[in-house]
C-alpha cells in the first residue's frame, strides 16, 4: 500500500515545490554579487541536467521528479546553492560528462560521445584540480559497468581530457604567462598532512553527515533489492555507488575542498536516495522521508548565514 511518501515523490507538484522553497531560501540570503547569481544560474542549469539524467536514464520505474527534488533540498542543506563559481562550474560539467558517458553504455565504438564527455571532465577539472581524480577510476567503470571501454574510446577519452588544457595553454602561451597553468597542476600536489577538519563547520558537517546516512540507506536498499531493476539500471546505479564512495574518500583526505566535494558527491547519491524513498512504502520509511525533510530544514537554516557569495 502505498504511504504519503510515495504519493509525494510521484506527485507532479514535487519539483516545482522544491524548485519555488529553495528560490524563496535564496532570496532570504541574498545574491548581493554578480558571482552569486552566476553560480545560481549553474546551480539551475545542473538542476535541468539532473531532470535529464533521471529521464533519459530511467533511474527510477515511475515517473517522478524525485532525483532532482532530492538534489535541490540537499544541496540547499549542505549550504551549496551560492557558494563559488568555480565550484559549481565544476559540478555542472561533471553532470553535463555523465549525462553524455551513459549514452555510450554496452558500446565500444563511441569515440565522438567519449571524447565530449571527457572534454566535460577536462572543463570540471579546470575550475577544481582534484576532479581529475575521477579519470582513473571512470576509466575502469566503463570497463565494468558501462562496458564501453576500447582502444578508440580510451583514445577518445584522453584526447577530450586534453582538450580544454590545450586552448588554456594556447591562451596562456600567447599572454606569455604560463604560472597559471603551472599553478592550477600544483594543487594535485598540495594534500593537508593532517587533513584540515577544523576548516568545516558544524553545519557542515551535519549536512555531510545528513548526506552520507542516506546515501548508505539508498545504497543498501537498492543492492539488497536490485533484482527489481534491469542490468542496464544496476550497472548505473553501481557506478554512482563506486563513484559516491571515492568523493567519499577524497573528502576524508582534502576536507578544505568540502563545497566542491559537496556539490560533486550529491550528483551520484542523489539517485540512490531518491530510489531509495520512492520504492520503499512502509510505514517507518514515511517516518524517516518526513523526518530527513525536516533535519535538512533545520541544517539549511543552521548553514544559511554561512553561504558564501
Amino acid at each position: 500500500m502505498k504511504q504519503l511518501q510515495n504519493r509525494i515523490a510521484e506527485s507532479a507538484l514535487l519539483l516545482p515545490t522544491v524548485a519555488t522553497a529553495s528560490v524563496l531560501l535564496q532570496l532570504v540570503g541574498g545574491l548581493p554579487t554578480l558571482a552569486g547569481w552566476a553560480s545560481l544560474v549553474c546551480f539551475i542549469l545542473s538542476c535541468y541536467l539532473m531532470i535529464e539524467l533521471s529521464n533519459q536514464n530511467a533511474l527510477l520505474r515511475v515517473r517522478s521528479r524525485m532525483v532532482t527534488s532530492t538534489f535541490i533540498v540537499l544541496s540547499g542543506a549542505a549550504g551549496c546553492l551560492f557558494g563559488t563559481v568555480s565550484a559549481a562550474l565544476s559540478q555542472l560539467f561533471v553532470v553535463i560528462a555523465l549525462l553524455v558517458l551513459f549514452t555510450t553504455y554496452q558500446d565500444d565504438n563511441a569515440p565522438g560521445r567519449t571524447f565530449y564527455a571527457f572534454g566535460a571532465l577536462g572543463m570540471s577539472s579546470l575550475f577544481f584540480a582534484p576532479a581529475l581524480c575521477y579519470v582513473p577510476v571512470t576509466w575502469v567503470l566503463m570497463a565494468t559497468q558501462l562496458q564501453s571501454l576500447s582502444w578508440r574510446t580510451w583514445a577518445a577519452s584522453l584526447l577530450g581530457l586534453l582538450a580544454p588544457y590545450w586552448l588554456v595553454f594556447a591562451w596562456l602561451l600567447f599572454s606569455n604567462d604560463l604560472q597559471p597553468l603551472a599553478q592550477h597542476f600544483a594543487l594535485l600536489g598540495q594534500w593537508a598532512f593532517p587533513p584540515d577538519y577544523g576548516s568545516v563547520t558544524i553545519g557542515q558537517w551535519a549536512a555531510l553527515l545528513l548526506v552520507l546516512a542516506l546515501a548508505a540507506t539508498g545504497a543498501i536498499h537498492f543492492w539488497t533489492r536490485s533484482y527489481e531493476d534491469k542490468i542496464r539500471i544496476r550497472l548505473l546505479y553501481g557506478f554512482f555507488t563506486v563513484m559516491s564512495v571515492v568523493t567519499t574518500l577524497l573528502f576524508i583526505a582534502q576536507p578544505h575542498y568540502y563545497e566542491p566535494m559537496m556539490r560533486l558527491l550529491l550528483i551520484t547519491v542523489c539517485p540512490l536516495i531518491a530510489h531509495f524513498f520512492t520504492h520503499t512504502s512502509s510505514r517507518l520509511t514515511n517516518i524517516v522521508f518526513f523526518t530527513t525533510i525536516t533535519v535538512a530544514l533545520a541544517i539549511t537554516i543552521l548553514n544559511l548565514k554561512c553561504w558564501s557569495f
